[in-house]
């Protein structure tokens, strides 16, 4: 067989300075494992520092793929290039359609976000700078624990205690289903609007970095731009990043070295993430304008 793209992308990915570790089960379920990855040590080099070295804050990546296909391996490429800019990755896998369907994946979803909070410190990680990261499904996926506060919930946690959310092409505002495979996946709530991020959008959510590429005809541009407008609205902290030349995947590219000079993408993040732990959003709302794109 030919081997997948990502393959290949992964291949040319060095994982030097780096530490991985594969194969954590967060569940009893056989997809219900996560890989983490970060710096290979913390430890200061001669001369010591002064200061001890702070654990690295922690970017849950959650993946996408229509909720039907992925797998976390497939998402080196993405996790080495954020924990270069010194976080530690959680990569986890979760349920997919036809063995599941909505919500369970996002039951898993918000269970491996339990076991970070309960377990990433042994691991090096700071369990108070959590941030959740998701492409495409997998923005959904982080949208929705991030803003219905039910699925954190069950797992006794609050979303107050996220430092933040990032959707990168994120589906938030999909209806009518016109897909049929998209259908069948979400087929169960009596009201499909339960079934869409913007309807839990609510005073006091996480700060948010939406980003998508102004080409993506596969999730519209819309989508950032009316979650985006709600969460203004709402009177929350929400920054927009449109990237006029990329698509769907093209976003992703902005984790690839080579390609790193398509987008703005990383320095956009860092920035994000740097305000979120300086305490920039702390007063709600921002003056960032959403282009409202078609």
């Amino acid at each position: 067989m030919m081997p997948r793209f990502v393959d290949i992308v992964n291949r040319t990915i060095s994982l030097a300075g780096l530490r991985v570790l594969c194969n954590i089960p967060y569940g009893r379920h056989a997809r219900q494992k996560l890989d983490i990855y970060g710096p290979a040590s913390r430890s200061a080099p001669l001369p010591l520092r002064a200061a001890p070295v702070e654990p690295p804050p922690v970017v849950i990546f959650f993946y996408g793929g229509s909720w039907q296909w992925g797998h976390r391996r497939d998402y080196r490429f993405a996790a080495a290039a954020l924990a270069r800019l010194g976080f530690m990755v959680v990569v986890p896998d979760y349920r997919l359609h036809p063995e599941v369907k909505f919500p369970a994946f996002l039951q898993d979803c918000a269970s491996s976000v339990a076991w970070v909070f309960k377990n990433i410190q042994s691991h090096g990680g700071n369990d108070d700078v959590v941030f959740l990261m998701g492409h495409s499904a997998g923005a959904y996926n982080a949208a929705m624990l991030a803003l219905n506060t039910s699925y954190l919930g069950a797992n006794d946690l609050d979303p107050a205690r996220l430092s933040g959310w990032i959707g990168i092409a994120g589906p938030y505002d999909f209806l009518p289903l016109s897909n049929p495979n998209i259908a069948q996946i979400f087929n169960g709530p009596e009201d499909e609007k339960l079934t869409q991020p913007v309807q839990y959008v609510r005073q006091g959510a996480p700060p948010a970095l939406l980003l998508h590429g102004g080409r993506d005809r596969l999730v519209l541009p819309r989508n950032t731009a009316i979650l985006s407008a709600r969460l203004r609205e709402s009177g929350n902290a929400v920054e927009t990043r449109i990237y006029p030349k990329l698509g769907h995947g093209g976003v992703l590219s902005g984790f690839l070295p080579l390609f790193k000079w398509r987008t703005k993408m990383l320095k956009d993040i860092l920035q994000f993430t740097s305000a979120c732990r300086g305490g920039e959003y702390s007063d709600a709302g921002s003056d960032i304008a959403a282009p409202m794109l078609r």
